[in-house]
């Protein structure tokens, strides 16, 4: 099944890459003529540049996600409503998350418009400003990929050997001392999905901003997913080729990163 439904679609993408294509007529090989154009293209630099924007502030969301996670792994009374409150942004759909960020961001009644209009005494339109657009989405994103983050460490922390906690206790580590030492090494399970599925997630990142700004205003706040989509499916497109060799960036990009964060985690755990 892997072979059928990731590693073929991936080859076949790579091939159509080197393709003149409609999706429907005939493909005619132009080798690496896809390649060559990207660059030139202003519009995929932008898109470029924006997912690694994505990449760096999209990783806030694992210590965020972490920082949660401890502050929920108490038994203390009432617990249970706040971790259903900070799990609850996990269980909705993009694209209502989208949504009401819109809408918390509209320049005429949205609540964070409101707040920034009370501080200043202007107003920001953050989603039709080329400067701000693209962190808006990205806070948008952040929400529910700490919820995430912070299921993944609440799982971890239910399975740290108690016998080490205390073993460390008696050798008088405390606070932080215990967490860097004791704690943490045994959420590198944790911290390694957290880590990939967030940089996934970043790298991705094509629902909120379709639902959001459609890559607006005046394509700033494009991503290559947002954009190989255009290119290859949006009615401005049907340009497969070039959409494929914008996938394949893609790909090779997530690859990188995913393959250097399970390189060092094969290397800790042979260390230990």
């Amino acid at each position: 099944m892997f072979l059928v439904y990731v590693i073929a679609p991936v080859a076949q993408s790579v091939w159509i890459s080197f393709h003149d294509w409609d999706g429907l007529g005939a493909m005619t090989w132009i080798g690496l003529g896809n390649y060559v154009e990207l660059l030139g293209d202003d519009a995929f630099y932008t898109s470029l540049e924006n997912n690694l924007i994505w990449l760096i502030l999209y990783l806030l969301a694992v210590p965020a996600g972490l920082a949660a996670a401890l502050f929920l792994n108490q038994t203390v009374a009432g617990i249970r409503i706040y971790k259903s409150l900070f799990f609850f942004p996990f269980v909705i759909s993009q694209v209502v998350v989208g949504l009401i960020f819109t809408w918390f961001y509209a320049p005429n009644f949205g609540l964070f418009s409101a707040l920034i209009h009370s501080l200043t005494g202007t107003e920001v339109a953050i989603l039709a400003d080329e400067r701000f657009v693209t962190y808006g989405i990205i806070a948008a994103g952040l929400w529910p990929q700490i919820a995430y983050c912070m299921i993944l460490y609440l799982t971890g922390l239910n399975n740290i050997n108690p016998e080490q906690v205390e073993a460390g206790r008696m050798d008088s580590a405390k606070g932080w001392s215990l967490f860097w030492h004791i704690v943490l090494p045994q959420l590198r399970p944790a911290t390694f999905i957290a880590v990939v599925v967030t940089v996934i997630g970043a790298l991705r990142s094509f629902d909120l901003v379709s639902v959001m700004t459609a890559g607006g205003p005046y394509g700033s706040s494009r991503v290559l997913s947002y954009y190989m989509y255009e290119e290859a499916l949006s009615e401005y497109g049907f340009r497969m080729g070039y959409g494929a060799a914008i996938a394949v960036v893609l790909f090779v990009i997530m690859m990188v990163f995913i393959t250097f964060f399970l390189v060092r985690m094969i290397r800790q755990e042979r260390n230990a």
